[in-house]
């Protein structure tokens, strides 16, 4: 999500006339565009910042932007902390950044943090990538997880219509990008916000029915969405999967613990078992289909016997990708609150037991692929070995081998896998065979 924010905004920028520079220490406008979901990220920024302010000092027209989660949790005590700021804005605000800057350029320090409907994304992102592409379907968060600081900073759920997205998805496709994953915060709540009921009373705004609507666009060859919220992921959203050809055989359905007392505590609103039978259903329609989560180890109050519960999923489940943290208390958010916390070695030590497992696990997974031919679509060079590009299977497995990125770049080539490894993949390009006339006798 924020690597989508980061493209919208940098393309309000070249927009207004700004070129990209490599060099921070080169640049006249410097944005951070941050992370508020773990404390790390959050001292990330004040870390840059404090050596850009430095400069600041040195060059008064330097312009100092500090946009994303941390700026709308801190707000106007981010001023006072670094009173070199020239503007403070939250993430609702991405798209009026060209407004709030001719602000700042009248002599204003602006602070933009206070909740607003998101206007129709009529920007033109600078992507990183001229191959795959996100496209925002829905802003916000409804959810009231006791860990997660994301309602707080990114606001109530705002969907985009579906003619929006179609609109952005057929652009992308007349300019040659080849692969869209779809992003909400929680997407699997898209549309809920939307009026309207189909004939039999169902509401017609469904995700899964958003994926009908934009299936056939040209140009589009691979559809991706994330992220999913357990509570909210149905037979009928996996069944359209499994029958749209270019919707990738690849979930992400984060499952923070594997004990249904930390999921109370966590009021994630669905139980393990829930949990099991989602996937299990997954590989009914989709036996070979890919399975990232995401993970929390411990949470307050989290007992020894319940952070084996969570081994004991990883371990039954074998998934393909887990993103794991330890618990990080954000302000604002009830579980910060509570005296139950672990100490940094109990985090340190389940943190390590749980990505040691998850390794293994994923090592197992990717034996599947070993002589197997996929399908991958290239996305860029190898930026460790020039003579080898890189793209990903359909199951969002990296896949390295030998080839000229010129030629290769946004084709989807078959490759034989010949190396496999946890989380990445080598082969060898299989040649396609030419299509011959049958010979009349």
């Amino acid at each position: 999500m924020n690597k989508a924010d980061s493209e919208r905004m940098a393309g309000i920028l070249e927009n207004m006339g700004f070129q990209w520079s490599e060099d921070p220490d080169h640049a006249d406008l410097i944005l951070y565009n941050t992370c508020t979901i773990r404390d790390n990220a959050e001292q990330k920024v004040y870390s840059y910042l404090g050596k850009q302010v430095k400069r600041k000092h040195e060059k008064p027209d330097l312009t100092l932007v500090v946009a994303g989660c941390v700026a709308q949790q801190e707000g106007e005590a981010l001023l006072r902390r670094v009173p070199e700021l020239d503007l403070v804005m939250g993430p609702q605000h991405a798209n009026r950044l060209q407004d709030l800057l001719e602000q700042v350029f009248d002599g204003n320090q602006v602070v933009a943090t206070e909740p607003v409907h998101i206007f129709e994304d009529i920007t033109k992102p600078r992507r990183d990538s001229t191959v795959t592409a996100w496209v925002n379907v829905i802003y916000g968060c409804n959810e009231r997880c006791t860990y997660c600081v994301v309602p707080n900073v990114r606001g109530q759920e705002q969907s985009r219509t579906p003619e929006a997205i179609r609109s952005e998805m057929e652009a992308l496709g007349q300019q040659g990008y080849r692969e869209i994953t779809l992003l909400g915060q929680n997407i699997d709540a898209y549309g809920r916000d939307l009026p309207g009921t189909t004939v039999d009373g169902r509401h017609k705004h469904t995700l899964t029915d958003l994926l009908y609507y934009v299936h056939d666009v040209p140009g589009i060859d691979r559809i991706r969405f994330a992220t999913s919220h357990p509570r909210y992921f149905t037979e009928r959203l996996i069944r359209a999967c499994a029958e749209l050809p270019k919707v990738c055989e690849h979930f992400h359905i984060p499952f923070q613990s594997g004990d249904n007392e930390v999921l109370k505590a966590m009021a994630r609103g669905y139980t393990h078992e829930k949990y099991r039978r989602i996937i299990d259903t997954i590989r009914h329609y989709m036996p070979d289909a890919s399975i990232s989560a995401d993970a929390i180890v411990a949470f307050p109050g989290e007992t020894e016997a319940q952070f084996q519960n969570t081994l004991k999923l990883v371990e039954d489940i074998g998934f393909d990708q887990l993103n794991t943290a330890a618990y990080s208390p954000r302000p604002g958010t009830p579980a910060a609150q509570w005296d139950n916390q672990l100490s940094e070695t109990v985090k340190s030590d389940r943190l390590q037991r749980l990505n040691h497992l998850v390794a293994l696990k994923a090592a197992e997974r990717s034996q599947r692929y070993l002589g197997r031919i996929e399908d991958v679509l290239v996305e860029d060079q190898n930026p460790k070995d020039s003579t080898q590009v890189m793209g990903r299977t359909r199951g969002n497995r990296l896949v390295f081998f030998a080839g000229n990125i010129q030629e290769l770049q946004g084709k989807t080539v078959p490759v034989e896998i010949t190396t496999v490894r946890a989380f990445s993949l080598t082969g060898n390009r299989v040649a396609t065979p030419v299509a011959t006339s049958p010979v009349c006798a």
